[in-house]
């Protein structure tokens, strides 16, 4: 084969590659913006209630306009702690629901952008825009939505390292291209910022067949990514050290739906990704321990920062190398104190494994994702 060929066949690779996405792409706009018309028409239980929601959201639920949570299709909570001036990217923002969410939990001083490919849904997060700047006492809007594809942020002239948080709600399985959204959002979060995501994991690899299902990837299924895969996509993208935060079997009481998937089981997962040159790609053991002071709003009594790491206000508790870089590195510094240095290594920190991180008991009820 001649160079030529050779170019021409990467060319046809290429131009196929393209066909793929942009036929997923546009199966997954007319299933959320015109074979769904709100949230009931879902065929799992991925959607959180407002039961779930901690007691500090709850008074903002309640000002969210209504035809935007009718229109809500996530699968978890993305707002994680200490937002307060933080400017916030969410990826498949939507109706905007998580985006007015967390416009009042930024304030006056912060900044939200969605963005979304979906026109309908655009339609609806953009009328209500000044619905939810009256109703959280704003004197402009913190929010503003655009239209594009999460695959091709670099399209959408946002700024390298431009982002303190990066969220996205149930969206990233449904992207076509999931390891340029994890490089993507690598590129525009600030050294120290998160990305911070609920989404749909498999226990196993979906067969290509349920993949092209309609269905299946619409309701978030043959999309999800078998959770060992995803970890490694993410420690390819940048983020060394996946850390999960909270889960839950994912309930699916549609009978046709169930019998296609088979022994499948699907996960609602919460992930926590930190920008971090210093992480290391194990969690090694360095001596260290921190302090937590009490001081990060509604977490007064402890501090969870993941599914394996909780510390309680005003106890040294022993942590890993990455654990220790992650809190001394981020927005959550101020809130600790901090023993050791890295000087003596003493092995692998003993915490967690490699088995199915993901809880196995279908009829836990604790909070969504």
């Amino acid at each position: 084969m001649t160079y030529m060929d050779e170019v021409d066949t990467q060319r046809a690779g290429m131009q196929e590659t393209d066909i793929h996405e942009t036929s997923t792409q546009e199966q997954v706009k007319d299933y959320y913006g015109k074979e769904l018309s709100g949230s009931d028409d879902l065929k799992t239980d991925a959607c959180c209630t407002l039961d779930d929601m901690p007691k500090h959201l709850k008074p903002i639920m309640a000002k969210i306009h209504p035809e935007v949570s009718s229109k809500y299709y996530g699968c978890g909570l993305v707002a994680p702690e200490l937002l307060e001036g933080m400017r916030i990217l969410d990826l498949g923002s939507g109706s905007g629901q998580d985006c007015y969410v967390l416009s009042a939990l930024v304030g006056e001083s912060g900044e939200v952008v969605g963005v979304d490919m979906t026109d309908e849904q655009l339609d609806v997060a953009n009328k209500h825009i000044d619905y939810h700047r009256e109703a959280f006492g704003f004197s402009k809007p913190n929010v503003h939505f655009i239209k594009g594809y999460i695959e091709k942020l670099d399209e959408l002239n946002l700024e390298d390292e431009s982002f303190d948080i990066i969220v996205s709600n149930c969206v990233i399985n449904l992207s076509p291209d999931k390891q340029a959204v994890l490089a993507q959002a690598y590129r525009l979060l600030k050294p120290g910022g998160e990305l911070y995501f609920s989404d749909v994991y498999a226990d196993r690899r979906v067969p290509a067949e349920l993949m092209a299902d309609p269905i299946l990837y619409g309701e978030c299924l043959s999309g999800a990514l078998y959770w060992n895969d995803f970890i490694q996509l993410a420690k390819q993208a940048g983020f060394a050290d996946p850390r999960l935060v909270e889960d839950r079997p994912l309930g699916i009481d549609n009978a046709e739906v169930q019998k296609k998937i088979g022994h499948i089981n699907f996960y609602s997962a919460t992930y926590r990704l930190f920008k971090l040159a210093e992480l290391e790609s194990g969690r090694e053991d360095y001596g260290q321990s921190v302090t937590y002071k009490g001081t990060v709003p509604n977490n007064g009594c402890s501090f969870e920062l993941d599914k394996q790491s909780t510390m309680p206000k005003n106890k040294a508790v022993p942590v890993c190398g990455n654990t220790y870089h992650i809190l001394k590195g981020s927005r959550f510094s101020e809130h600790f104190e901090f023993s050791g240095s890295f000087d003596q290594h003493q092995g692998i920190f003993k915490q967690g494994d490699n088995l199915l991180p993901f809880t196995e008991d279908k009829k836990q009820s604790g909070g969504c994702c």
